[in-house]
């Protein structure tokens, strides 16, 4: 049963935070003991949800929270806030504070990645370690922008049913090399009900905005600012290449690298069991430091 916990972001936008597993109640806190925390952040158009396979066997050990940013799934969606850089990273800030968490394991998927090296870089003190997945440090620049544009008015919106959700991004989709269930779940899981079908839970406008804050610039030199151990995973697929993957792992002061065969960009949705065995013994490691 996922359990909602409220957190209050920056400029009072309000976000959604949740846990899917029981804590750990061992340790001298009577409530998470001295379970470590984990703090776990999706990428655009991604929701908290996404993370519940991790973040129940996490919770076998740690006090596992993912939390909806701003803009995504139940969290606020306030047409005139921030979706900055700034805006993301002092909002994970926010939740490790409140949520007492710190110091935390922070573990993003794509955007969520760069929020989670960027408030390693920016609160050192707040952050233990850094998994990052499936994100690149390079600029992607406008015609990215572009094609992203391009992509969101193709989608045939409303679906009349989820099972139209999940064939149109599963296998229709023209960003689609050949079928994939799982990401036609992933999509499903980001939709919601109308009067007249099937609808993003989110804006696609806010989206772009959101994207637009970081496409254009490249983001090594507050890489090279992560301090604490940090692991760079990618699926062989995705949309991280091998070459930048290990210079991202070069330019962080104590990098690692694993990759995850058989995954494309949603690497812990695609290859769940792959995804756990890629991250565990680095967050093993951080246990005995």
């Amino acid at each position: 049963m996922a359990r909602r916990i409220g957190v209050t972001g920056a400029d009072g936008v309000r976000l959604a935070a949740w846990e899917f597993g029981d804590p750990p109640k061992t340790g001298t806190d009577p409530v998470y003991g001295a379970a470590p925390g984990v703090l776990l952040l999706h990428g655009l158009m991604g929701r908290a949800s996404h993370w519940a396979s991790t973040a129940r066997w996490l919770a076998e050990r740690y006090r596992a929270v993912a939390l909806d940013q701003r803009g995504h799934g139940r969290s606020d969606k306030p047409p005139q806030a921030s979706y900055s850089r700034d805006a993301y990273v002092d909002d994970a800030e926010a939740a490790l504070e409140q949520l007492a968490l710190a110091p935390a394991v922070l573990i993003g998927h794509a955007m969520g990645a760069l929020t989670a090296w960027q408030l390693a870089a920016k609160r050192p003190d707040l952050v233990r370690g850094v998994i990052i997945c499936d994100m690149r440090a390079s600029a992607l620049g406008a015609a990215s922008q572009r094609e992203w544009a391009e992509w969101f008015r193709a989608w045939p919106v409303p679906f009349a049913t989820l099972a139209d959700v999940r064939k149109w991004f599963g296998e229709d989709d023209p960003w689609v090399e050949r079928p994939n269930p799982a990401r036609g779940e992933f999509y499903a899981e980001v939709m919601a009900e109308s009067p007249d079908g099937w609808r993003p839970v989110f804006d696609q406008e806010q989206m772009l905005r959101s994207r637009e804050t970081w496409v254009y610039d490249a983001h090594w030199e507050e890489l090279a600012q992560v301090r604490c151990p940090a692991l760079v995973v990618r699926g062989l697929d995705g949309e991280l290449g091998r070459a930048e993957a290990q210079e991202m792992v070069r330019v962080l002061p104590r990098g690692q690298y694993a990759e995850v065969a058989d995954a494309g960009h949603l690497v812990h949705y695609d290859q769940p069991e792959g995804w756990r065995a890629a991250i565990e013994p680095f967050l093993d490691s951080l246990r005995t430091t």
